[in-house]
């Protein structure tokens, strides 16, 4: 049976929170300077809201039934079939290392653009399952 659901995985996701408390815990009691406290607790700040804000959109994205769902920090869309426009991979270099994006392109000229990070695997692997579900590939 192949994966219909697809979101940060919850290990990395945990990892970013407690890297986050952690650092919020130096900020308190380790940094005596005060820029220095102040640098830290905004990087602080923001891995716990990254990690919050990823924990809060999983899955990313999932197949339910006759239509895809996208589930962002604040709000989910939900695409029917005659909603998508395209499905495509994008694959370039960054880095000397390869990256590839998953992309939906919606007929309300919304283009969504999904990381590994935000899926948790691969996007080519994605594509393939959104294929197999007849989302792709028209």
């Amino acid at each position: 049976m192949q994966q219909t659901s697809w979101g940060p995985k919850i290990g990395a996701v945990a990892g970013l929170g407690i890297a986050g408390i952690v650092m919020a815990i130096g900020c308190v009691t380790v940094v005596t300077d005060p820029p220095g406290r102040i640098l830290t607790a905004i990087a602080a700040v923001g891995l716990l809201g990254f990690a919050f804000g990823s924990w809060r959109a999983r899955p990313k994205l999932a197949i339910t039934g006759d239509a895809l769902v996208y589930r962002g920090w604040f709000r989910e869309l939900t695409l029917r079939r005659p909603d998508i426009t395209l499905i495509r991979i994008t694959e370039f270099r960054r880095i000397g290392r390869k990256t590839r994006l998953l992309e939906i392109e919606t007929t309300a000229d919304r283009l969504l653009v999904l990381s590994r990070w935000d899926l948790g695997a691969d996007p080519l692997s994605v594509l393939d399952a959104l294929t197999d579900a007849g989302f792709a590939g028209r």
